[in-house]
Formats: structure tokens, sequence, C-alpha cells
């Protein structure tokens, strides 16, 4: 499920000064990264395309606004994440992911059910269905989680290029990221206890 993206070395100056060339580089770069991110925030390939070409049209824009702090590509992501969110509050005014959720609290973080999945042969576990399993799980993450998910353990940001993504603190990304883990991990342990309970009726 991992995706890692090589960071590649793009020269800001260069996109500042107009080269066309380097901005072509920078979109050949990044995006495929980007593109998978919207898919997955929003679960629409219309929509993921939209948040492509708004993401590049924008950081195109706002060159001059890039500090370098953190990579081009986190910045990237940034912006992304933004017209994501825009996206999906045309239809669900009431998202949020601003840093004070009063969700973010450590307590209450025990899953009710898990289920040991190492009885289940390595080809069920890898297999079109089982991917389809946790993708759907995924999607139904609250959007404050499933983001910081996409963005650590999907895209595989760091902890502080995450926060700094979403504009939230280290603290907040590290508490949403161990509740959207136990969430997927309750919710994937009903698809594979049932899985699990199948084997043993074929055996």
């Amino acid at each position: 499920m991992i995706e890692t993206t090589s960071q590649v070395d793009i020269s800001i100056e260069a996109l500042r000064a107009g080269d066309r060339a380097e901005f072509a580089r920078l979109v050949d770069a990044y995006s495929a990264p980007i593109y998978r991110l919207g898919l997955r925030m929003l679960g629409n390939e219309q929509d993921a395309e939209d948040v492509l070409q708004n993401t590049f049209l924008s950081a195109l824009t706002h060159l001059s606004n890039f500090e370098g702090r953190s990579s081009v590509l986190t910045w990237l992501y940034r912006i992304a994440v933004n017209d994501a969110l825009m996206t999906m509050r045309r239809g669900k005014p009431e998202v949020n992911i601003d840093d004070n959720d009063v969700s973010d609290e450590i307590d209450d973080l025990s899953p009710s059910q898990f289920v040991d999945w190492g009885a289940l042969p390595e080809d069920v576990l890898l297999s079109a269905e089982g991917r389809q399993a946790l993708d759907a799980a995924i999607h139904n993450l609250p959007e404050n989680q499933r983001m910081v998910f996409l963005l650590r353990d999907i895209q595989e940001l760091s902890i502080k290029d995450t926060a700094e993504a979403l504009g939230l603190t280290e603290s907040n990304v590290k508490v949403r990221l161990l509740r959207a883990r136990l969430t997927l991990r309750e919710q994937l342990s009903v698809y594979y206890g049932e899985r699990i309970n199948q084997e043993k009726i074929n055996d």
C-alpha cells in the first residue's frame, strides 16, 4: 500500500524565472502522487484530475510564496489537500481538519475487536479483494484521520511534513494517525474475521 515518491531536485529559481522545461520536470515528477492523493481523498477520477490541475496552476501562480522551508513535494501536497478540502466542503460543509479538534484526545483509543490475521494465507491478505477492503476502510475514516493516514502511511511523508502539509501540530498528527490505524485494524478485523470463519468451514 505504501507508495514511496522519490524527491526530485527542482530549481525554484528556474521556476520563478519562467523556465518551462523545469516546470515540465516538476509536473512529470509529482503528477502521479498528487493524483493518487486526490483520488483517495475524493473517490472520484474527475475530481482527482481537477485537484491535479489546480495544484500545479496554483503552484505556478504562487511560486513567490514558497520559502523553501519544506520540500517542494510537501508544499504541493498542502496545495492539493486544500483544493480537495474545498471540493469536499461543497458537498459536506461540516468537513473540518482544524488543529484543535475535540477528538484529538489520547483517551479511549482501544478498539473493540482484533483478529489474528496471521491465520490467513498470504494470497488472501494480498488479494484484490483484500486491497479493496482496505481501500474501503480507508475511505470510511473520518476526513481528519483519513488525510493524516494517506499522507503519512500511504504517501510516506514524515510526521513533520504531514503536519506541515495539513497545517497541524505534530502531536495532533500522531494522535489522529493512531486513531486511524486502530480504526482500520478494527474494521478489517471484521472483514478478515469472516474470511477466517469461512476458511474453517471449508476445511
